[in-house]
C-alpha cells in the first residue's frame, strides 16, 4: 500500500533501521510506540482520520475497546505550531502526547499523558487522564478501526484489488 505522502510513516518505509533525527523522528516514534502498546496487548493504527477531519497520530485500542490516541510531537516546533491536539479528546478514553528523549517535557501540558519514545520502544512518563467516550461514537471508532485495518491488510496483500479505494475513511 502506498504511504501517503505527508505521512509518519515515510521515513520508516524509506529505513526502519534508521537512528533518530529531526527528519524521520515522527516515524520512528511511531514505530516504538506501536511496539510498545503491542506488548501491553493493545492494537494500533497510525494516521487514524477521525469524523471531525482530524487525523490522529496513533489510535489504539484494548481487549475492551478502550481508545488511546497519542500526538506525536518530534520536536518544539512541531509542538508549538501545532494547536489541533484539544480536538481528540472528544474521540478517546486516554491521550498521550509521545517525544524523543531530548524534547523539553515541561513544555506538555502537566494535564495529559506523556510518553518518551523512539523506534524501539516506549516509557509513560506520565498517565493519561480518563476520558468519558460517548458509546456510540466508540461503537463507530471501533468499527471505523476495523475496516481501516482489514483495508490497509488487503493493500498489502494485494494492493492492486481495490485502487482508489484505500484510505477512503
Amino acid at each position: 500500500m502506498p504511504v501517503p505522502p505527508n505521512s509518519h510513516l515515510a521515513m520508516m518505509a524509506a529505513d526502519p533501521a534508521a537512528e533518530l533525527t529531526r527528519t524521520n523522528a515522527a516515524g520512528l516514534i511511531a514505530r516504538g510506540l506501536t511496539r510498545s502498546f503491542a506488548a501491553h496487548g493493545l492494537v494500533s493504527l497510525p494516521e487514524f482520520t477521525l469524523r471531525s477531519g482530524r487525523r490522529a497520530d496513533l489510535f489504539c485500542l484494548d481487549a475492551k475497546s478502550r481508545i488511546t490516541i497519542v500526538e506525536i510531537k518530534s520536536s518544539v516546533e512541531d509542538f508549538r505550531t501545532d494547536r489541533k491536539w484539544p480536538d481528540y479528546l472528544d474521540y478517546c478514553d486516554y491521550f498521550y502526547f509521545a517525544v524523543p528523549e531530548s524534547f523539553p517535557q515541561e513544555l506538555i501540558p502537566t494535564d495529559q499523558g506523556l510518553m518518551v519514545a523512539d523506534g524501539y520502544g516506549a516509557t509513560v512518563i506520565r498517565e493519561s487522564g480518563e476520558f468519558t467516550l460517548n458509546a456510540a461514537r466508540r461503537r463507530a471508532l471501533v468499527l471505523q478501526f476495523a475496516q481501516l485495518a482489514a483495508q490497509r491488510l488487503q493493500g498489502l496483500t494485494d494492493p492492486d484489488a481495490l485502487p482508489g479505494a484505500l484510505e477512503s475513511f
